[in-house]
């Protein structure tokens, strides 16, 4: 008999845990809360990691196609345009940017007609000896397992683990955009409090996050869009011309949190995922690429052991430590980046560092969690 699982949560995760049990034999019904399935948010890069998992996904040809490498990463400069790093012309770069929108389009037409319910919020969880029932809006759902992928501030994770702390406010607030401004290498922009991101993004656009610090969450604008451009309207070109040419309305506000690590990812047959388990701070860009390796090594996970309380425990095992490790080096990183006191020592730290020490390091095996490899999933040919 076939196994079912239910996923909650239709963003790039949960999408991603789909395709991953079905590359296992499993079945999954993916319940998404919102009436259309759709990505929040505006751009982001993917790094080697990530990439390698969605090739184990099957759609990495499909995802690269709809991504742009970003130069990010190696063109880095100060507000008043001088340079700190400088990528060359024909420099490999390792990391492929996308539109959130993109990239989550590509899993969704990948997942298997009919998988899909949206308009269905979860309201309840119950468990015994036989498996999972889910209650939601319109119905209930009884399957072998649940996967939780419903974000930061998951429901799941509410019911199930309901003594974990709410979401961390980390200090900093971040507005994003994308402009069609095409031909732009990607680069990030280090301010004293701040920092400006760019990058290219397909068919002629460039996406863009200016992150500085925040004494409380929750402030917002009458016009956010006018609000970042008087911020970082004497910054160098084209930092003001990309926030002038993107539409008022797209330009989104976020404050930035994250959770405090959990003691397990697993609760008797229902497993955090994503954002849901272990949400980070987009400052190691590794956020969404955390939640596609979690559902490679899930699904592989679920392949390998003879039960599913055993895969389960393989995969808490195997998750925890990496994504809890990536999410307090993320945290780190930003508050360092962020920090108007330690900025003047950074920038000089950068610029003194020869520039084939700062290509090695930005290579695509030049840190451990881009070297990170996935486990082999069977492909459809050899699938029992």
């Amino acid at each position: 008999m076939r196994r079912h699982a239910i996923v909650v949560g239709g963003g790039i995760g949960g999408l991603a845990t789909a395709l991953a049990l079905r590359r296992i034999g499993w079945q999954a019904t993916v319940l998404e809360r919102a009436a259309e399935l759709g990505e929040i948010g505006a751009g982001m890069s993917q790094a080697p990691n990530a990439l390698r998992a969605l090739a184990e996904l099957g759609v990495e040809e499909q995802a690269r196609a709809v991504g742009a490498p970003t130069y990010s990463s190696g063109n880095l400069r100060t507000p008043d345009g001088r340079h700190l790093q400088q990528a060359r012309p024909g420099d490999a770069t390792a990391l492929l940017a996308f539109a959130r929108a993109d990239l989550h389009r590509v899993l969704l037409e990948a997942v298997p007609t009919g998988w899909i319910r949206p308009d269905a919020e979860v309201t309840a969880i119950r468990q015994n000896a036989d498996g999972v029932t889910v209650g939601f809006g319109g119905g209930e759902l009884t399957a072998d397992l649940v996967i939780a992928a419903d974000g930061i501030r998951s429901t799941v994770r509410r019911l199930l683990w309901p003594d974990a702390p709410p979401p961390r406010f980390l200090g900093r607030t971040a507005w994003l955009g994308i402009a069609q401004v095409p031909g732009l290498p990607g680069s990030m922009t280090m301010g004293p409090g701040g920092y400006f991101l760019i990058h290219p993004i397909a068919r002629g656009r460039a996406y863009w996050a200016y992150v500085t610090t925040a004494d409380a969450p929750g402030v917002r604008y009458d016009q956010e869009k006018t609000e970042v451009a008087r911020r970082v309207g004497t910054w160098h070109d084209p930092i003001p011309a990309l926030v002038e040419a993107t539409p008022g309305e797209a330009v989104i506000h976020i404050d930035i949190c994250d959770l405090d690590p959990l003691p397990a990812y697993v609760r008797g047959r229902v497993a955090l995922l994503g954002d849901a388990a272990h949400a980070m701070s987009p400052d190691r860009g590794q956020g969404a690429g955390q939640s596609i390796e979690d559902a490679v090594v899930l699904a592989a996970a679920l392949a390998g052991e003879h039960t599913v309380d055993a895969a389960l425990r393989r995969y808490d095992a195997d998750r925890r430590p990496r994504t809890q490790a990536t999410a307090r080096g993320a945290r780190k990183d930003g508050d360092r980046i962020i920090s108007k006191a330690a900025h003047r020592a950074m920038v000089t730290m950068i610029r003194m560092m020869p520039a084939r020490w700062w290509r090695k390091g930005i290579a695509a095996d030049g840190n451990a969690t881009w070297r990170w490899r996935p486990p082999r999933l069977p492909s459809p040919a050899t699938r029992p």
